[in-house]
C-alpha cells in the first residue's frame, strides 16, 4: 500500500512539473512590437518589463534611464509610456532623440506603409523620416553614469565637418 501512495504521488508530482514547465511564456516587448507592424529596435535590449493594457496604453520599464545610439543619441527614461496600435506608438513619454546638439521629446512614432521601409519619428519641431532597416535590432543601453564616463574617455561628442558637395558642410554627431 505504501509502495503504491508513493507511486501515485510520483506520478502527480511529474505530471504536476510538467504542466508548470511547459506553460507558455509571455512574449518579450520586442516580439510584441514585431507583431504590431513596428520594428524592434525602438526600445532597448534591458527592458525589465512591460504592461500593455486592453485600450493599447503600453508602459515599458528599465531598471534605470540610459543612453543608446540609434541613428542619433536615444535617452531613455526608467518609465516609456506610449498608446500602441498596429503601426504606431502615439503620445510617446520617456524617449527623446539627440538632435541638433539638443535633447528633443519623441513624440509619435509611426509606419506608415510597412512596405515602403520608412519609419516617421515627431520630434515635435520636426518630422524625420528614418530607415525602418536601422531600427531592426533592438539598441545597447548604457545607464546614464556610464555612458557619462565613456563621452569622458572620448573627450565628449564630437562634432565632424564633413564637406558634401551638393549640400555644403554639414555637421554629424558621433559618440
Amino acid at each position: 500500500m505504501e509502495k503504491l501512495i508513493h507511486r501515485i504521488a510520483l506520478v502527480f508530482t511529474t505530471l504536476f512539473l510538467s504542466f508548470s514547465l511547459s506553460s507558455p511564456s509571455s512574449p518579450t516587448i520586442h516580439d510584441v512590437l514585431r507583431s504590431k507592424g513596428l520594428p524592434a529596435g525602438l526600445l532597448p535590449q534591458e527592458v525589465d518589463s512591460y504592461t500593455l493594457y486592453n485600450d493599447g496604453r503600453l508602459e515599458v520599464f528599465l531598471a534605470a534611464p540610459c543612453l543608446a545610439k540609434s541613428v542619433t543619441g536615444m535617452r531613455f527614461d526608467s518609465v516609456v509610456r506610449a498608446n500602441l496600435s498596429y503601426g504606431s506608438l502615439v503620445g510617446v513619454e520617456g524617449l527623446s532623440q539627440f538632435e541638433l546638439f539638443l535633447w528633443l521629446s519623441v513624440k509619435d512614432i509611426v509606419v506608415k506603409k510597412p512596405d515602403s521601409g520608412v519609419i516617421i519619428i515627431d520630434i515635435g519641431v520636426a518630422y524625420k523620416q528614418l530607415s525602418r532597416s536601422l531600427f531592426e535590432d533592438p539598441p545597447k543601453c548604457l545607464p546614464h553614469g556610464d555612458s557619462k564616463k565613456k563621452m569622458r574617455g572620448y573627450g565628449g561628442f564630437e562634432a565632424l565637418k564633413m564637406k558634401n558637395l551638393k549640400e555644403g558642410w554639414i555637421s554629424r554627431l558621433f559618440f
